[in-house]
C-alpha cells in the first residue's frame, strides 16, 4: 500500500481536490495570493469586478476555505500558487 493510499490523519491532511480548480481560477488565486484586491484582479485580466467575484467564490467552495485567506493557505499547501 502506497503513501497515496492511506486515509488522511491530523499530521497528514486529504489534499484531494474533488473539482479542480480552472486554470482561470488558478491564475485569479495566484493574484489574491499576491495581495491583489478583486478590482485590481479585474483590472489586470480585462473583465468585469463581479466576474472575479465568482471566481473567488468558485475557489472558496472547491478548496473547501471559509475566506479568501483560507483558500490562499490551502491552496499553497497543496501546490496550487506560484511563488
Amino acid at each position: 500500500m502506497g503513501s497515496y493510499d492511506k486515509p488522511p490523519t491530523e499530521s497528514q491532511p486529504d489534499l484531494t481536490i474533488l473539482d479542480p480548480l480552472t486554470d482561470r481560477e488558478l491564475e485569479v488565486l495566484n493574484l489574491v495570493a499576491e495581495g491583489f484586491s478583486n478590482l485590481e484582479i479585474a483590472k489586470r485580466l480585462g473583465v468585469s469586478r463581479n466576474t472575479i467575484k465568482f471566481h473567488v467564490s468558485s475557489i472558496i467552495g472547491k478548496l473547501v476555505a471559509t475566506s479568501r485567506t483560507e483558500a490562499v493557505t490551502v491552496g499553497l499547501r497543496r501546490g496550487l500558487i506560484i511563488s
